[in-house]
Order: C-alpha cells, then structure tokens, then sequence
C-alpha cells in the first residue's frame, strides 16, 4: 500500500486526453468509490488520531503526519451512514483540495484504474439535489460512485463567496462585457454555484453547464445561433472546471482553440487540482489562465482581466 501512489508522477502524460486514473476504496459494505489519482498525496494505514474538541461531528480527530497536523474527515459520517469502525485495520487517503490539505478516513483502498473521462457519467437524475455523488461510472459490472468532495468540504467548513469592495470596483466589469455572459462550467453543484455568488457583485450574468460536453454543446449552438462573426459577440469568457464528467477541462479547451468559432474565447481553468500540476497544463491545451479554488478575489480579479482583453 505504501508504494500505490510511487508512479505518479509518471501519470501526467493521461492529462489532456480527457483521461485519468481513480483510487478505488471502500467505505464499510461492497460499495466501491472513486477519487482521482492526482488530488492523492500519500494513502496510508489509519495512525492515531487525536480528538479535537468542538470540531465539526465528520472529523474523526487529527492525524500528525510528515510533520504536518491534518483534520480526519470519516467520508462514510459526511455521506450520511454510520461511522467506520475499527480504525486500526482502516485507511487514510491524503489528498488536496482547494488549497489545503484534508484526510478522507476510508474502510478499505483497493487499486488504481485507468479510465476515459467519457465513461464517467453524470449521477443519475433521480439521485435529487442532497445527493453526494458527483458522477458514476461501471468498472468489472460493478457502478463506481464518485463522490462530490467540494459539497462535503464546504458543508463541514463553508467557502467564502464575498469579494472585497476593492476588488469589485465601480462596474467597470459591466461596461466590459455589456450584454455578454460569462459560462461556468463545473460537475459540482456547490462550486457552480460558489463561482455564480462570488460573480453576483459584479454584476455578471452567467450560463452553466454540469460538465465539459454540455458546455462545448451549449457554446456551438449559441456560436450558430447569436453570433455573426465568433463567440465572444455573445460570450465575455469561460470559466472551466478540469475534472468533469464526459469530458473534462482540458479537452473543453483544447476542442474550444480548434474550433475556429470558438477560439477567441478566453478560457480560465479554475480546478482544486494542484497549482503548479495544472500550471504547465496551460499552454499545451491553450488557456488563458489557471485559478485554484477557492478564492472570491483571485477568480473576481481574473474575470476583470481577461474580460477587458477582449
């Protein structure tokens, strides 16, 4: 188990065409789960966790690893089931997201699988807005569930959306864009969301779309429709998640560059993937800029950028 993460740095070559690699593991029955490989740092043997008085009811404690103090989260309690039991014989995934570090306490990790982004669906549409599940896919007959790791997060600490009276500025933005949109495509609910709040002050009007293929659909049929000459009469700029079912960021972009319709679109990759990962990422699919989540005025300031380069 210790070795399961050693290649992958190896891995890299899968990003930008629109494949990736998930850890499979278990939470207390047969039940089979996902997370992408590169938001893993380390998978590890469950140590021993220090309870923290007041925190939140899914944090299992602390664990001080490599010199650093990392909160527990029992991913079965934050889904709503029972707590895991016996966590000696359990398992920690370290993984990064939005800037920080959180472990994912896990009954059992199972291996790493090579998947095409096009296999991964949206979760069915009678799982209804409290669901945990970002998207699906099937692996040996069996549904893998991937679960919305941002929603959990965010219902344990809440993101701020507010940006600072500095950085929304007196409508410059609006003058800018005058009647154009700015698309958000993201797979998770909350972070479509956390992006329309923090836009909201701006004055920007938004479209979303749940992943990369509903995006690029939505994009050519307003290029035909509204546009005379590209996409930009209609559009101002998109801001893209990376991982995204059915396809996901970087072929998003990569499929927007060659479409000489769409090409003019300034393209904002805002992902909790790693930063310096994602940084080289950038000119080799064609966008204009990365943005870890989550930060009102790093992505408010980023708008205001790319939207005046028009």
């Amino acid at each position: 188990m210790a070795g399961i993460l050693d290649s992958v740095n190896q891995r890299t070559q899968l990003v930008g065409q629109n494949r990736l690699e998930l850890l499979l593991f278990k939470l207390r029955g047969r039940q089979r789960f996902g997370i992408n490989v590169f938001k893993v740092r380390e998978v590890l043997q469950c140590p021993p966790l220090t309870n923290m008085p007041k925190s939140n009811a899914y944090i299992r404690g602390v664990a001080h690893i490599r010199g650093q103090t990392i909160s527990v989260i029992d991913l079965s309690m934050a889904v709503g089931g029972p707590a895991i039991e016996n966590l000696k014989d359990s398992f920690i995934i370290i993984a990064e997201y939005n800037r920080s570090v959180q472990g994912f306490l896990v009954g059992g990790v199972e291996r790493i699988v090579n998947m095409n982004w096009e296999k991964i669906m949206p979760p069915p549409s009678g799982a209804g807005r409290y669901s945990y599940l970002t998207a699906v896919t099937e692996i040996e007959n069996e549904l893998v569930e991937i679960l919305d790791v941002e929603k959990i997060l965010n219902e344990i600490c809440p993101v701020n959306t507010e940006v600072s009276a500095e950085v929304v500025g007196e409508g410059e933005i609006q003058r800018d864009l005058g009647e154009r949109i700015v698309f958000i495509a993201d797979d998770s609910a909350v972070a479509r969301n956390q992006v329309k709040r923090a836009l909201e002050p701006l004055g920007v009007q938004t479209e979303l779309a749940k992943n990369g293929k509903e995006a690029l659909i939505r994009l050519r049929e307003i290029a035909q429709l509204d546009c005379q000459n590209d996409i930009t009469e209609r559009v101002g700029l998109l801001i893209s998640d990376v991982e995204m079912p059915e396809m996901d960021g970087y072929t998003l972009t990569a499929e927007i560059k060659a479409d000489p319709k769409l090409s003019p679109l300034h393209v904002i990759l805002h992902t909790s993937l790693s930063g310096v990962f994602n940084q080289a990422m950038i000119e080799k699919v064609g966008a204009d800029d990365f943005i870890a989540k989550f930060n009102p005025d790093e992505l408010a300031t980023a708008v205001k950028k790319w939207v005046h380069c028009d």
